[in-house]
């Protein structure tokens, strides 16, 4: 059986009856890892004593309150353990108070999520004039004002919501109403000032109110504020297109709005067009020429909504003009610890294009190595490799029972389906229980494992699928069954431990068809260089390819195709 887009596979193999072993495909493949340093555009980017300096929090001075966030959410915050601030936190949480967009660029672990969240819910509360009563004798406010928070899957919107919802205030209501819509969560019987969603959820539900009741502008006018989780993931691949409609959405309606507030004689009373590119189509065709080929794919409906408002605008050249020079409404946050800039359709590149203007937060080690981290690298065989995974399992419990660490918790990566249930049974076969987690698995069946993981620990057998933004406390330990096949992979795999502060532990299996790619990541380790500076664009990379003995040309064109498809 073959298995694509993985360096290795791992399958039982009954070479013995009372070993079980894992047998490796090699295939040759090294992943390109291209993708560089933010740098902080705008705004200065995270500052911290890399010379011994605490590595998560900010300076002891520097509080809640002096960053701008009220009193009584201070209180919030401290009553759930939140004392003080992150570096990160303490960088982003001023610029989107002040209501510009904010670009946030920083490692796993680092306080992002409450980094926009404080800032919102401190802003909805002030600007809906919420003075702590909570959630209850609020529904006399007309003025309500949503922030809406978009994640690439419905478990990264739950743990949003659940983190939202630990903020209470001293009468122990929520200080927000916060909800999520997605998955089998319908909409909320009462208006949440946060909603929480995917990209397709909150587009299938602007398509149900425009059926129903032309209600797409009313929801789309009261969005203020957008923050992009994940946003590197939300602005590539299959999500592209979904977030490009509700940029354009949500742009068309600060122009529109634009217009009425200046009282011009010529305005557009239209709601919003059902095309993805809207009668915004010249300007985003500049910007996201280059992101995405849906462009070219709406030029006839761009045309059509073109001429719809040609009828209403007396001069179409007035509106090209006015529409380029605009009255913002709206506050954009993008969230992100992976963010490539280097090359046009990467997501930092496109998010340079869209807002220029943007503030940009770096962290001090994106895309870096995290001094908190220690990292252990064994080479294995097809031999081997069966009892160095046990053995590093094995080793990573008692180190943790030696330390008193108390609840134990260790995560097992590897890069398919397959091989997850093959780990995992050679993990029960050793006397180590195990939960599974991947996309095969039913949505009821992750969150009952996620859950069990977080509560009573153990280790965690998974697939990329949990790399991504899931938060789990306390994870001392993880493995790498299978080296990773991305530099995405990797940093958001050994960004599941050495989280908020805390110190973790990395143990890297690979094997000959990976050693280079090690090597080359181990470089830039000790160098204190960013991970992707250690892989090469297309022709040095064949040039080193070639230089390290691949003589077979078959094998380096390979190597480059999934290199470049990563």
């Amino acid at each position: 059986m073959s298995f694509q887009h993985s360096f290795s596979v791992l399958r039982l193999c009954t070479l013995s009856p009372s070993t079980p072993k894992l047998l490796s495909f090699r295939t040759c493949s090294i992943a390109k890892l291209q993708f560089f340093r933010i740098r902080a555009f705008g705004t200065a980017a995270v500052a911290a004593d890399k010379n011994g300096g605490d590595t998560f929090f900010a300076e002891e001075n520097v509080s809640w309150t002096s960053l701008g966030v009220s009193e009584r959410l201070s209180r919030s915050l401290s009553s759930i353990g939140l004392h003080r601030p992150s570096l990160v936190q303490a960088a982003c949480i001023p610029s989107i108070l002040s209501g510009a967009d904010v670009v946030v660029a920083a490692e796993t672990g680092s306080g992002k999520t409450h980094g926009y969240l404080v800032p919102l819910i401190d802003k909805v509360c002030q600007s809906s004039g919420i003075s702590g009563e909570g959630v209850v004798g609020r529904e006399a406010n007309k003025s309500r004002q949503l922030s809406l928070v978009l994640c690439p899957n419905v478990m990264l919107c739950e743990q949003v919501v659940r983190m939202a919802n630990c903020l209470r205030n001293d009468g122990g209501e929520p200080v927000l109403r916060v909800a999520a819509v997605c998955g089998r969560q319908t909409w909320p019987v009462k208006e949440p000032d946060i909603m929480v969603s995917t990209p397709a959820a909150i587009l299938n539900y602007l398509s149900t109110i425009e059926a129903e009741n032309h209600g797409r502008s009313d929801f789309i006018r009261c969005v203020k504020h957008v923050v992009f989780d994940e946003a590197d993931m939300l602005l590539c691949g299959s999500f592209q297109n979904q977030v490009i409609r509700l940029l354009n959405m949500l742009r068309f309606d600060e122009k529109q709005l634009s217009r009425l507030r200046n009282s011009e004689a010529e305005i557009v009373t239209g709601s919003i067009p059902d095309s993805p590119l809207g009668s915004d189509q010249e300007d985003n065709r500049d910007l996201l020429a280059d992101f995405s080929k849906e462009v070219d794919d709406t030029e006839d409906d761009a045309r059509v909504m073109d001429s719809e408002v040609d009828s209403k605008v007396a001069k179409r050249t007035d509106w090209r003009r006015v529409r380029k020079t605009y009255e913002r409404s709206k506050q954009y946050i993008f969230v992100a610890a992976t963010l490539p800039v280097n090359g046009k359709k990467t997501a930092g590149a496109v998010l340079k294009r869209m807002f220029p203007d943007a503030s940009w937060v770096s962290g001090n080690y994106l895309h870096c190595h995290n001094p908190r981290l220690e990292q252990k690298w064994i080479e294995v065989t097809i031999d081997t490799q069966v009892d160095a995974l046990i053995s590093a399992v094995r080793n990573g419990i008692q180190s943790a029972l030696n330390d008193g660490s108390g609840i134990l918790r260790t995560m097992v990566f590897a890069n398919t389906v397959d091989a997850v249930e093959a780990v995992a049974k050679v993990l029960t076969g050793a006397g180590i229980e195990c939960f599974c987690y991947h996309s095969n698995s039913s949505l009821e069946e992750r969150t009952k494992n996620l859950i069990s993981f977080q509560q009573k620990g153990g280790v965690f057998v998974c697939t990329d699928a949990a790399a991504r933004g899931l938060d789990v406390p306390n994870v001392s330990h993880v493995i790498q069954a299978e080296f990773a096949t991305s530099a995405v992979d990797f940093l958001h795999r050994v960004g599941r431990t050495a989280r908020a502060g805390q110190p973790g532990l990395v143990t890297s299996l690979y094997n000959e068809s990976n050693r280079d790619l090690v090597a080359t990541v181990r470089l830039a380790e000790k160098r204190g260089q960013p991970v992707e500076k250690a892989f090469s664009r297309k022709r040095s990379f064949r040039n080193k390819l070639k230089k390290r003995g691949f003589s077979n040309m078959n094998d380096v064109e390979s190597v480059e195709e999934n290199a470049l498809a990563i």
